[in-house]
């Protein structure tokens, strides 16, 4: 079976009357399983930081709520296809702030952080998103290029071109040393081609190339991570030097068992573990509420994952399918990651749980993530909606805020 049968053509779904109301249904199901993890995430933030720094953590994550719900909104109301239109001007925005972002102050070896006044953004974050949106719009406009059995054309006019636009966000990522993000946009990009349906070889070259080069590279220019590398599978026999941020993780969903501590009583969030309250969070949820709650965030970052591909699958366009399985891509790898991580499957790396741990960039990326997937499910339902609700917000306010000519009857007409 070829990769790009999953692509699904137009004249199915002209042919089921029950698309709209199912893509509908899925969307429904979507949209609440991420408002939950949402509100859970909020909750049990307030418990891992309250303890050592108050309410302030707690505090700038409803601000970055909101700032994300305004994100979500934005996509809904302007809809996927007219972002992926302008995915190549937010492509060169992002990139322009990956540059700016390679001047700032290094945070742990890394340069990550841009300082905009108050507030700090990690680019990267938002870099997943352009790079969903830029590609599904460039392998729509090409399916029927990928449609041929002409190596030379996937070649030529669709990978080449593919990895020079993308390749220099990612590079731009990779050079300010984040490689656990450079890797994630790296698996998003392949499996996005792989899915649009280029020849799988072209996708294997990299992944046969890449792997290696990155092991050598990391063994002998990057101590710390190797470090990490090679102690994550023994974390007791490194705890008090590159294993102690594991060893602690482990620790702490071991005391938890099935049922926890309690609410807010975790011991290891008391200054022992570091970034309780960002990549670790989910070790201090397995402390004080158990592996039952934490096998509850697994099946909801499930439930998130089948709805968002159901969607992908029932999407009116390729563009669509496209935007909708890059999205939940992104996010169930990064979750993928970050639990890896807690529990010792993976070597530590610094990969936040989506739409759970501290972080503003991270949050805000992910609620518009959601908010491009719920545009295609409701695409799928009403066909071209966002222009038909575009045109009625533009209405509305113009309406309200412009002032209504009034007739003075003293005036000659």
């Amino acid at each position: 079976m070829r990769i790009r049968t999953f692509i699904p053509r137009e004249d199915d779904f002209l042919e089921s009357e029950d698309t709209s109301g199912s893509a509908l249904h899925e969307g429904a199901i979507f949209l609440l399983t991420s408002l939950i993890i949402v509100f859970f995430g909020l909750v049990v933030l307030y418990s891992t930081s309250f303890v050592t720094t108050g309410t302030g953590f707690f505090a700038k994550q409803l601000i970055w709520t909101a700032i994300g719900a305004v994100g979500f909104s934005a996509a809904v109301i302007l809809g996927y296809q007219r972002l992926c239109q302008w995915s190549w001007m937010l492509l060169i925005v992002i990139s322009v702030l990956l540059v700016l972002t390679l001047f700032s102050k290094p945070i742990n070896g890394a340069r990550r952080w841009l300082k905009i006044g108050e507030f700090s953004i990690q680019s990267s974050e938002y870099a997943k998103v352009v790079l969903v949106l830029f590609l599904s719009y460039f392998l729509a406009n090409r399916i029927r290029i990928l449609e041929s059995v002409s190596w030379k054309n996937h070649l030529f006019r669709v990978f080449i071109p593919a990895c020079l636009f993308c390749g220099i966000m990612i590079g731009l990522v990779l050079l300010g040393k984040d490689l656990g993000t450079t890797a994630l946009l790296s698996m998003v990009f392949l499996i996005l081609l792989g899915v649009a349906g280029i020849k799988w070889y072209f996708i294997m070259v990299p992944i046969l190339l890449g792997t290696p080069a990155v092991f050598f590279a990391v063994k002998f220019f990057s101590p710390v991570r190797w470090a990490r590398i090679t102690s994550f599978t023994k974390p007791e026999m490194y705890q008090s030097t590159d294993g102690y941020q594991l060893w602690l993780s482990q620790l702490a969903l071991g005391s938890g068992e099935w049922f926890g501590l309690g609410f807010t009583e975790s011991r290891l969030k008391l200054k022992y573990l570091p970034e309780a309250h960002t990549d670790f969070i989910l070790a201090i949820v397995g402390e004080e509420l158990g592996y039952v709650i934490l096998l509850a965030v697994i099946a909801a970052y499930l439930i998130l994952m089948f709805s968002g591909i159901r969607i992908s699958r029932k999407a009116r366009t390729q563009q669509g399918m496209l935007v909708a399985f890059g999205m939940i891509t992104f996010i169930t790898l990064q979750a993928i990651i970050n639990m890896g991580v807690i529990c010792g499957a993976f070597p530590t790396k610094g990969m936040p749980a989506p739409m759970i741990s501290y972080g503003g960039s991270n949050l805000v990326a992910c609620m518009t993530a959601v908010g491009c997937v719920f545009s295609v499910a409701l695409d799928t339902a009403y066909p071209n909606y966002s222009q038909d609700l575009f045109v009625r917000i533009r209405q509305f306010l113009r309406s309200r805020l412009l002032p209504k000519h009034t007739e003075n009857p003293d005036e000659p007409r």
